[in-house]
């Protein structure tokens, strides 16, 4: 994959900031040569040889804040509302990208797997806009980017006339992540009578009488299924790769028939006992970082932090809103449910991990891409001051005191 986050001639360090690493804070120096992590310094002697060895460097001093492995965010559909704001109100797809890329260096993310859904009119309505953008994200970023732009592919299995693109976008290593969903009225996350009809009509801004036509389209679609196909589906992922995710999974059963497709991550399971069960049986499990903010989820279904305090979720996305992510760390951290280091690793290194990319990104450790951002807190509130990707600043801000 092609992020085009060129490194930095100059070398780099980060002085004066608590570095938070896999298992622990330390107070450190980070250096970075040719955009990796070079080394890890801790006395005042070392830093000061390696200044001198280096007099050229960039100096970016951290002042005491805390320095953590940039954000990556595997499941975060925002990027169609960039588009598509309002019903029936669309932007350009190359404003759309340039201008929700520069939000998200402000938010610490530095890996952004944008969600793109194929099927179903939840979102993007029409293949065209989402094959547009996929095509657009892959001429952007061989040419120039802030962070790491990458591709997740959320394919509606009832959405038949989507198989040959995502059989098309498997065959050219079009995209980095999979997952497989089932938005069928009456299970999953709308379980509950009515609740995909309305939220249908909102979203879309459509009436009863379109959405009912929606539903009965989306049913008789369903029964035409061909399952052996995302088995075949996912043997083509596994082929290349790609990490591939079921989504809204609400029984054990379900974890067991998404495990047959190949499926390594369980996204937003809807009830405790599908969690445990999936995290049991050695699948990631991802959760809303609006969900852990918010303390509830947007449905009723499983509280995000019930799942981590049982020891069900490992991994944290900003679903829909990428401002939560680094928010949710940090409040998992303030709140006793998870020590600092833990928080950071759900939105680091473990979605790192789990979509094939933990050698190279997810955490301070010498060899790995200098992807850093610098955190303050304002009143509680966390904030990044510095981005860095690959060793490029992209991102500073001062505020007025």
């Amino acid at each position: 994959m092609s992020d085009c986050t060129h490194s930095n001639k100059e070398p780099m360090i980060v002085m004066n900031g608590k570095l938070v690493l896999p298992d622990k804070v330390i107070e450190a120096a980070v250096t970075v040569k040719e955009g990796r992590i070079e080394s890890l310094l801790r006395d005042a002697s070392s830093i000061e040889d390696w200044r001198q060895q280096n007099p050229s460097a960039v100096v970016l001093n951290a002042g005491g804040r805390y320095v953590l492995p940039g954000l990556i965010d595997i499941h975060c559909d925002a990027i169609e509302k960039e588009v598509q704001p309002r019903p029936n109100t669309l932007f350009p797809l190359d404003m759309a990208l340039l201008e929700f890329e520069r939000k998200l260096p402000v938010h610490g993310i530095t890996t952004m797997y944008h969600s793109l859904s194929l099927g179903v009119g939840l979102s993007l309505r029409g293949d065209h806009l989402l094959t547009g953008m996929v095509e657009h994200i892959h001429r952007y970023r061989s040419k120039r980017s802030m962070i790491r732009n990458r591709i997740h592919l959320r394919f509606e299995v009832s959405h038949l006339a989507g198989m040959p693109i995502v059989e098309r976008y498997l065959d050219e290593n079009a995209i980095e992540y999979l997952s497989f969903m089932d938005h069928s009225p009456g299970q999953g996350q709308y379980h509950e009578p009515g609740s995909f009809e309305r939220y249908v009509m909102k979203n879309q801004g459509v009436g009863i009488d379109e959405v009912q036509v929606i539903v009965d389209g989306l049913i008789e679609r369903r029964q035409q299924v061909n399952w052996e196909h995302l088995h075949q589906l996912g043997k083509l992922a596994a082929e290349r790769g790609i990490a591939i995710a079921s989504h809204d999974d609400d029984t054990v059963e379900k974890v067991e028939e998404s495990i047959g497709y190949g499926v390594s991550i369980c996204e937003f399971p809807i009830n405790l006992v599908t969690a445990n069960y999936a995290a049991k049986r050695g699948l990631h499990v991802c959760v809303g970082a609006p969900n852990v903010v918010r303390g509830l989820s947007h449905d009723q279904n499983l509280r995000a932090v019930d799942a981590i305090m049982a020891g069900a979720a490992d991994i944290i996305c900003s679903d829909y809103h990428p401002s939560s992510l680094l928010s949710a760390v940090f409040k998992l951290s303030d709140e006793g449910t998870a020590a600092l280091p833990e928080a950071v690793r759900m939105a680091t290194l473990h979605p790192a991990q789990a979509l094939g990319s933990g050698s190279e990104l997810g955490s301070i450790e010498p060899g790995k891409a200098a992807d850093l951002i610098v955190v303050d807190r304002y009143e509680g509130h966390p904030w990044v001051t510095n981005t860095i990707v690959g060793g490029n600043l992209v991102y500073s801000a001062a505020f007025r005191y």
